[in-house]
């Protein structure tokens, strides 16, 4: 919306502020109530006869005449200090930064009462303000982020144009005490800011990913949320699950061969009969998952690394885990029930209360570890004193 102020053709005195909108004719009938004449044309101030609004910008000044020809506004003498200092008229020119800016006082004080520019403006020099050479007040602030702070006291919308920075603009805007337009600011800020979503990816979302990438391209899941997904039966391979939040997730079946579960949260997964050939999990958290059936065994012998892994409770019945490391990994509780552990390293693993029944543990390393309360009953192979030595 712009607005103009209308003076009497040929006077520069009890002009009227109003909102152009519509057309030339809603212009010159809105004049005619407003100046109390049979307004027919209208001029801008060098005398340009104005012929459509479109030519009319925000802050105008005109003169609407009757049908004459434009006539200079009567000027009048003024006092030497008036020259620079204008009387107290309803126009006012600011210079912010060293920008100057022309308004009126009713657009500073009427939107936001309160705020500081109303009461700097609401009377003459309350505040003792000074100005420059120009008479135009002095406020040091920035006048990139003054500019949208003044549009927005001249029409009510708060619009920035691109390149201004929001926070600079919320600045002002809490310097100068204006309170409203300080929480729209925080809003489009807040909105403005990238969304800090957490929510786990879905089983759709994801396949979609898994069919734009190509076979042979590593797919990079690192810190992903895929907490409960279903995830099963789905081909895996080489993916980069470091430090993925795999918890709870269903991944029965899931080809995972030389995946990388490095720090990744596997708490309370369904890995059973998942294939794990090659796989990478050092210091991976899998307390209370299930691992039954699952495939450790390269045979190209690429080993399976479970060093330092977190395997509190888990059930690793009738997997096969030959020359898997799992050295320093915490078993504690943990079935492995007839499990194929040959040359396996578990030096220095904690199997505290762990069965190990059944299982064929020929060659394995046992050296260091905590083996109190395991359960060794019905081996598949002797346990030699070597293996087991500390």
């Amino acid at each position: 919306m712009r607005r103009v102020t209308l003076f009497v053709n040929g006077t520069s005195r009890n002009g009227k502020v109003v909102a152009v909108y519509g057309t030339l004719v809603d212009l010159l009938s809105m004049a005619r109530t407003k100046l109390g004449i049979k307004a027919s044309n209208i001029y801008n101030v060098k005398g340009g006869l104005i012929d459509d609004i479109a030519l009319i910008r925000d802050d105008d000044v005109l003169y609407v005449s009757e049908g004459d020809a434009f006539v200079e506004p009567q000027s009048t003498e003024r006092a030497p200090e008036q020259l620079c200092f204008p009387a107290h008229t309803d126009w006012l020119t600011l210079n912010v930064g060293g920008r100057h800016f022309t308004t009126t006082r009713s657009t500073l004080v009427n939107k936001e009462p309160d705020s500081m520019l109303a009461h700097m403006f609401r009377d003459q020099d309350v505040w003792g303000n000074k100005r420059d050479e120009r008479g135009a007040y002095l406020i040091d602030r920035s006048p990139d982020y003054f500019e949208p702070i003044l549009n927005y006291l001249r029409h009510g919308q708060l619009i920035v144009n691109e390149g201004i920075n929001l926070l600079g603009v919320l600045e002002e805007a809490r310097f100068f005490g204006m309170e409203q337009l300080a929480e729209q600011l925080e809003g489009l800020i807040k909105n403005s800011q990238p969304a800090d979503d957490h929510s786990p990816i879905s089983r759709k979302e994801f396949v979609r990913f898994l069919l734009a990438t190509p076979t042979k391209s590593e797919l990079r899941c690192q810190g992903l949320n895929f907490s409960g997904a279903d995830l099963s039966r789905l081909d895996l391979r080489y993916i980069n699950f470091k430090m993925a939040n795999l918890s709870q997730c269903n991944l029965a079946h899931a080809n995972l061969c030389f995946a990388n579960l490095e720090r990744a949260d596997l708490s309370a997964a369904n890995l059973d009969n998942a294939n794990l050939q090659g796989v990478k999990m050092l210091c991976t958290n899998a307390e209370g998952a299930s691992l039954k059936g699952c495939n450790f065994e390269d045979p190209a012998g690429v080993k399976a690394n479970l060093e330092g892994a977190n395997l509190k409770g888990v059930d690793m019945e009738g997997s096969q885990m030959t020359g898997i490391n799992l050295r320093v990994a915490t078993l504690k509780n943990a079935k492995l029930k007839n499990c194929n552990l040959r040359g396996a390293t578990l030096a220095g693993t904690d199997l505290e209360n762990c069965d190990l029944s059944g299982c064929d543990l020929q060659e394995a390393n046992l050296r260091g570890s905590n083996v109190k309360g395991a359960i060794f009953e019905e081996m598949l192979t002797p346990l030699h004193m070597s293996q087991s030595v500390r």
